[in-house]
């Protein structure tokens, strides 16, 4: 059994690790900002409530814990909001729900430069990539960055799924695409069996 700190905890990836973590039986810390009105009484839960940017709070909240889960938003969590509170607590891993943004096609192009890439999202999967840029360029840290497909969407828990390195899946029907609940399944399953110690892997059907 393991302490884990999730940051975002109450989002729809974080919930999702942190139903997966409990499964497993590990403890969990959840972080958010309102992590205590949504998960108070949980078996098994510690809910934390502070903003992330508040780097001193942060590090005090995830001390002494052998994990950080980071399913903060990219768009709005800089990556040294994160890094250095790790890095000050001396959390031995930080594994992060990445973006498929940064993901490559057939051709070596980003998914973030497609042509038919969403407008919308691309703030989100811009800031997405420099956060790995950010983890590669780290000497010390041992992290993990592990990118949903293109689609990342509710879902059944099926653990049936395919993992690959930094190219976008696609299933033979040509849909990108991994549930929360199936996201989590395969985040666990490197946290407790690591395979991918400072990289980045993806996850899809």
């Amino acid at each position: 059994m393991a302490h884990i700190a999730i940051i975002g905890a109450t989002g729809r990836a974080g919930g999702q690790l942190l139903e997966e973590a409990l499964r497993r039986g590990h403890r969990v810390t959840a972080i958010a900002r309102h992590a205590s009105s949504q998960l108070s009484g949980r078996d098994g839960v510690i809910p934390v409530d502070l903003d992330v940017l508040d780097s001193a709070a942060l590090a005090k909240a995830i001390g002494s814990h052998d994990a950080v889960f980071s399913a903060a938003h990219f768009a709005t969590v800089p990556p040294e909001a994160v890094i250095g509170p790790v890095k000050q607590a001396h959390v031995p891993r930080l594994m992060v729900v990445g973006g498929a943004g940064s993901l490559r096609v057939p051709g070596g192009a980003r998914v973030i430069d497609s042509p038919d890439f969403p407008e919308a999202y691309k703030a989100e999967a811009a800031a997405g990539g420099q956060f790995l840029d950010a983890l590669l360029a780290e000497t010390a840290l041992n992290w993990t960055f592990l990118s949903p497909s293109a689609e990342f969407v509710e879902g059944p828990r099926t653990g049936h799924f395919r993992l690959g390195k930094d190219d976008l899946l696609v299933s033979a029907e040509g849909r990108s695409w991994i549930s929360f609940a199936d996201f989590a399944i395969a985040f666990l399953d490197e946290f407790e069996r690591p395979q991918h110690a400072r990289e980045r892997f993806t996850v899809g059907y």
